[in-house]
């Protein structure tokens, strides 16, 4: 599932995923630190990556995975997660207003160095006029967050904001 200038689907693609309810694996954390993120709509794509940047701590990470299983929990009729040859898989079957996303994404790396996202989706009836989407994020560490940068703080398009305190004013309404 992929809304390209969504605040929640950055969070999520900054998470790995937006994972669902109540699964029998832990979803796994990210090393605290810089992270830089490139999402593209996969192989052949003639649309440009994204990059985005991300300074995370230990409870950042968790609110935002906390966020997506929030998500999936109220969007999702299907999450499960297992682990495959070192591999970790996620199927899901999510509502997007009338439409019904059916994804498959698989996850490998380490999260401590790098890690790879490959979420392949189907939409019935089209999503904005597609059948199917693939997103693709490559991530890596790149060591302890800058000087000026506090945990939450995402650089995306240019842009500077900060998931924490926007979930802060969020939950303040």
């Amino acid at each position: 599932m992929k809304i390209r200038s969504s605040v929640a689907a950055a969070c999520m693609v900054a998470a790995g995923l937006g994972a669902g309810p109540a699964f029998a694996l832990d979803y796994p954390a990210r090393k605290p630190g810089l992270w830089e993120m490139q999402t593209s709509d996969g192989p052949g794509s003639k649309g440009s990556p994204q990059a985005i940047q991300q300074c995370i701590d230990a409870a950042t990470d968790k609110m935002l995975r906390d966020m997506g299983q929030g998500m999936g929990k109220d969007m999702c009729a299907k999450q499960d997660m297992r682990m495959e040859g070192g591999k970790l898989v996620i199927d899901s079957v999510c509502k997007i207003g009338q439409t019904t996303a059916t994804s498959q994404a698989v996850m490998t790396g380490d999260l401590s160095t790098a890690y790879r996202l490959e979420s392949k989706s189907t939409y019935s009836p089209p999503l904005m006029g597609r059948a199917g989407a693939t997103t693709v994020v490559e991530a890596r560490w790149v060591g302890p967050c800058k000087p000026d940068q506090k945990p939450g703080d995402m650089v995306m398009n240019g842009m500077k904001m900060n998931v924490n305190d926007m979930m802060g004013a969020r939950g303040k309404k």
